[in-house]
């Protein structure tokens, strides 16, 4: 599904980035990069992110702050994030990390094909959810207006034959 929203890529060392970029650059998505929690959450605030790959460990903002923030302003609370470290995980950390609806926690090394398959599927899974999420927009705009499903004005899913009725028919409330 072609958009434009990027992966942003987020970690305090630079041969961390480099590795994370080219292992996901085959996908052909947009990679953005910070280096910093602060850094990091304006770009997410700017827009246009599908999908956040996030090291837990960071000086100032940790990657775990990053996802309260995130979780609590609506316009980034359905963004997947993939949260990395290089610690090894716990069982805090997992529990945290899954409670604040992270998609998934990996630890470096990392395997590339692995991490392409999930960052391939969460990003294409989110932005389907989007589109679909404007589409009920659009349609519940139309039904609101009044406008009958076969009006020139209305969009409508060329899987549904053509001729359908336009309104639902009553029930017979006699019987």
């Amino acid at each position: 599904m072609p958009s434009d929203a990027k992966i942003l890529i987020v970690d305090d060392h630079e041969d961390t980035l480099y590795a994370l970029e080219s292992a996901l650059a085959p996908l052909g998505y947009r990679l953005a990069r910070a280096t910093s929690g602060d850094e990091a959450l304006k770009e997410v605030l700017r827009g246009q992110v599908g999908l956040l790959l996030l090291d837990v460990r960071m000086p100032g903002v940790s990657g775990l702050d990053v996802v309260r923030y995130m979780r609590r302003v609506e316009q980034t609370q359905r963004i997947p994030i993939i949260l990395v470290t290089g610690f090894g995980t716990d069982a805090q950390l997992t529990s945290t990390a899954f409670r604040l609806g992270v998609a998934d926690l990996v630890v470096k090394p990392i395997d590339p094909w692995a991490l392409r398959t999930k960052v391939r599927y969460l990003y294409d899974y989110h932005q389907r959810f989007l589109w679909l999420e404007r589409e009920v927009r659009e349609l519940r705009a139309l039904v609101k207006e009044g406008v009958p499903p076969e009006s020139d004005h209305a969009r409508f899913d060329p899987r549904v034959p053509p001729g359908r009725p336009s309104t639902v028919p009553k029930r017979d409330q006699s019987a």
